[in-house]
């Protein structure tokens, strides 16, 4: 459960809502493949064969430590949860995750663990003991999931794809609709399980549903928010839907941090609800194409939108892989600067 270090730790106190001395940063995908010394961890590695080893991720984990960052998040894929519910995937070039065999009737859905035993994820409890070992405490621990309507997407074989996941819930609402209730139910037990190993914040990531049209959201999207972010508790719930753009949606939810899009108004957002604390939203295309000068502007913009208070620095969405590495220093100095006067 939750340590006596949790006090200390910025952004754990900026997702309350607390006083902070400045917006705590850090970035979603922050271990990834635009950092050489992310790339020599992997060494060659297949994706999965990286992810499920323990001592590698572990050091993947930890390599943005050295530029900065007020967390930690930890290495693993949205897909760890079905893997561990009875579906294997190849992560293809070009395709993302794809299933062994994708779920398209109710016997494949039946095969799937709806409470799978924390044992067959055991490498994703290691990874975070490891990582907190190393840390001592000085820095909080983030773990994620994916939500049920990005990650069913997977499961069926769709993926980003919404016409062909449209076409499949058209053909097969029932297992549709019991696969998103399957996975509803494992992923608050997946996220109750590394919040008593000791994780001090959790993202639920949506990555598609902002897609979805306003119907499609209150059906695939909305409820499996809820109903996960108010069963998996006792840390802070920061609830990411790409570009989402329904966000009164995500701020009816039970999340304490709504992590926003380029599409969004960070300061109209503290201003219309001021009960939340919300994460973003410098663009990571900047990161990507810009200069470190232009980096560190809009990161002061972003503060200035931030006002100092319920705010966490961070980006859009991940950290792109061709992102050079000077502009993710300036991105991290900038939000460390002393506050503009």
């Amino acid at each position: 459960m939750p340590d006596a270090f949790h006090d200390k730790h910025l952004l754990i106190r900026a997702a309350r809502g607390e006083p902070v001395e400045r917006a705590p940063v850090w970035a979603m995908r922050q271990a990834g493949r635009w950092d050489p010394e992310f790339r020599k961890v992997r060494a060659g590695m297949s994706f999965f064969e990286f992810s499920e080893n323990v001592e590698a991720s572990t050091r993947a984990s930890l390599c943005p430590r050295r530029f900065g960052v007020d967390a930690i998040i930890l290495f693993y894929d949205i897909t760890t949860l079905p893997v561990a519910m009875g579906l294997p995937f190849e992560l293809k070039p070009g395709a993302g995750p794809v299933p062994d065999r994708p779920v398209r009737t109710l016997g494949d859905l039946d095969r799937l663990a709806p409470n799978p035993a924390p044992e067959t994820y055991a490498h994703i409890r290691q990874l975070l003991k490891r990582v907190k070992d190393e840390l001592q405490g000085d820095l909080p621990v983030l773990v994620f999931a994916g939500a049920p309507f990005t990650v069913a997407t997977y499961c069926i074989g769709t993926g980003k794809d919404v016409e062909a996941t449209r076409a499949f819930v058209a053909d097969a609402p029932a297992v549709w609709n019991g696969l998103l209730e399957r996975l509803t139910g494992a992923t608050v037990g997946f996220l109750r399980t590394l919040i008593g190993d000791g994780a001090d914040a959790y993202q639920l990531f949506d990555s598609w549903a902002g897609a979805l049209s306003p119907a499609e959201y209150d059906a695939w999207a909305q409820p499996q928010h809820s109903e996960i972010l108010a069963g998996a508790t006792g840390v802070p719930r920061i609830l990411f839907v790409k570009e989402g753009p329904y966000l009164g949606r995500m701020c009816a939810t039970n999340a304490d941090v709504i992590s926003l899009g380029s599409v969004h108004d960070l300061a109209a957002a503290r201003r219309d609800h001021p009960h939340l604390v919300f994460q973003g939203n410098v663009d990571e295309e900047i990161l990507r194409g810009g200069t470190p000068e232009q980096v560190a502007d809009a990161v002061r913009a972003c503060r200035r939108a931030g006002g100092g208070a319920r705010h966490i620095l961070n980006l859009n969405h991940g950290v792109d892989k061709d992102t050079p590495v000077a502009n993710f220093e300036a991105y991290v100095r900038a939000a460390k600067a002393p506050a503009e006067v």
